[in-house]
């Protein structure tokens, strides 16, 4: 590849398994370092391990601040800085819109509402703090585009 990432530093939310995984992949290709945080710490730790140094693994619940918190700074401490976020957790459930339970339409907003804005958030200060010019992509289903039978929320999200 070309190396156009090479020296900086990835974080992909989501990214032990498809999309975030193909991410991480992708970048390491292109020279970056790449940080893989997933709720499923031991499938990140798998992956990361398969893409050799270049790669560490770290638990991420975005839809807690403190994980959150601890999960840019293990990133920073082990890279020494964010250089890109990709904002890739989402989860995906289908029900019929008349047997939504408020706990499951909740847990879709703190995942793909929530927890890009306070991925975001943690990782700019970092950013500004350490005058590093990232970028942050924050990625989105064409779901949101058009209503769908069964997952009206998720389409929402």
């Amino acid at each position: 590849m070309s190396g156009r990432l090479e020296n900086k530093t990835a974080l992909i939310t989501g990214a032990a398994r498809g999309i975030g995984l193909e991410f991480a992949k992708s970048y390491v290709l292109e020279g970056a370092r790449v940080c893989i945080a997933d709720i499923d710490i031991d499938r990140a730790r798998d992956q990361a391990e398969k893409l050799g140094e270049c790669a560490y693994a770290v638990h991420l619940d975005v839809r807690d601040q403190r994980s959150i918190d601890t999960a840019v700074d293990n990133a920073i401490s082990r890279f020494g800085q964010i250089d890109i976020l990709v904002n890739n957790a989402a989860l995906f459930s289908a029900a019929p819109i008349v047997e939504i339970e408020r706990s499951d339409f909740q847990t879709l907003i703190d995942v793909n509402v929530s927890g890009p804005l306070f991925m975001m958030q943690a990782v700019a200060k970092h950013m500004i703090e350490q005058n590093v010019k990232g970028k942050i992509i924050n990625m989105a289903s064409q779901a949101g585009r058009r209503g769908e039978p069964l997952v009206a929320v998720y389409c929402a999200t």
